[in-house]
């Protein structure tokens, strides 16, 4: 094993060393994860599209790897995938964009009790009045990133809420889950892509056991 490198791919008997330290928890972490993304109201490539997305907001390189194989064998294409991906990246922007809200009040030293006023979404449209090209070229940038492509709008959307959760900005939140209900997502599939979204962002910390392991262990 290399200790040039914080992301080195380790052994199966490395990766479990830990196990045997808080069996039941981890146990009861695996039955949780496995259960988040069994079929159910959403496929199984449904669930995966939404978690090889998410991975690539936590950044976990285990969890990418793992979820583009079972993607994979959910029959999603790469194509699809990168679509999903696209999603996840302008939910991403999108979380940052509406904080500008908060960045133009502090500006204007507004100083309120209430951080996250559902008016800040608002507000934030009002940016156009700052940069109207900069304003349009988010907007189209959003827009297009949402249209239906292989993947359908309800695909995207339920891919779209499950990055806000993870990422966990309350406008995008708000935004993309009403955006959901007006598609027609119903609750039990919003309730699935919460588990999805919960299985892989506590995910990406189990599966970094392996690098906290290495720096336990390292000399």
């Amino acid at each position: 094993m290399s200790n040039d490198s914080l992301y080195t791919r380790h052994t199966p008997s490395f990766s479990a060393k830990l196990f045997g330290y808080a069996p039941e928890s981890f146990k009861a972490f695996g039955e949780f994860n496995k259960q988040a993304l069994a079929e159910g109201v959403l496929s199984v490539r449904t669930k995966e599209l939404i978690a090889v997305a998410v991975a690539q907001i936590t950044g976990c390189p285990y969890c990418i790897e793992a979820h583009v194989g079972k993607a994979k064998a959910a029959k999603a294409s790469f194509e699809e995938l990168f679509e999903a991906g696209v999603v996840a990246a302008a939910v991403n922007a999108h979380s940052v964009f509406y904080n500008t809200a908060n960045t133009w009040k502090a500006f204007g030293e507004r100083k309120e009790d209430d951080l996250f006023p559902r008016g800040n979404i608002a507000l934030a449209e009002q940016l156009e009045q700052v940069n109207e090209s900069l304003y349009t070229a988010f907007a189209e940038y959003q827009f297009n990133s949402l249209q239906a492509g292989l993947l359908s709008e309800k695909e995207k959307l339920l891919v779209a809420v499950g990055s806000a959760l993870v990422i966990g900005n309350p406008y995008s939140i708000d935004i993309f889950t009403g955006r959901a209900k007006s598609a027609g997502i119903s609750l039990e599939e919003l309730a699935e892509t919460l588990l999805v979204a919960t299985a892989l962002k506590a995910g990406s910390a189990v599966a970094h056991r392996v690098n906290a392991l290495q720096a336990y262990e390292r000399d």
